[in-house]
């Protein structure tokens, strides 16, 4: 199996610090979930960050122009499609950033564990990652996302 035929994701701190799996954290095991349950589509790497809201807010202003945290951000890899790698070198998909604070407000107001909006954010993101856009496609984005959340066990 070649690099390119799975998705590999590394979650990692404010710091890019990965995660380790072992550890006791909700965060801990956004990675393996990821990998698990993304599209087929998905394959090459993609780190998540997770940050404070401070940073956030940043990120959303710098690149968006909006003044306020969001919960979700996705940077693809832009032009790297057509760029030489290393024999067996995964493809780089981009980067996906979660604001830690938006997601336990958005938890705790939904009702489910922090666990679960970790993995409800980072799909999105990843979807973003492969081209989707709610904005644009009239709905179908938001389908293909409640599938693939239900088939990871979100309700």
């Amino acid at each position: 199996m070649t690099a390119d035929r799975v998705l590999r994701v590394v979650a990692t701190d404010g710091r890019g610090r990965p995660l380790p799996a072992e550890r006791d954290l909700p965060a801990a095991t956004l990675g393996p979930w990821l990998e698990r349950h993304a599209p087929r589509a998905a394959r090459g790497a993609v780190a998540v960050a997770l940050v404070g809201d401070r940073k956030m807010r940043a990120l959303n202003r710098r690149f968006r122009g909006v003044d306020r945290a969001t919960d979700v951000l996705a940077f693809p890899a832009d032009g790297e499609s057509g760029s030489p790698r290393p024999h067996g070198a995964p493809r780089i998909l981009g980067d996906i950033v979660i604001a830690t604070g938006v997601a336990r407000r958005q938890a705790r107001a939904a009702g489910q564990p922090l666990e679960v909006e970790l993995r409800r954010l980072a799909l999105h993101g990843l979807l973003h990652l492969l081209g989707y856009d709610h904005t644009r496609d009239g709905g179908r984005m938001a389908r293909f996302e409640r599938r693939l959340q239900r088939k990871g066990g979100i309700a």
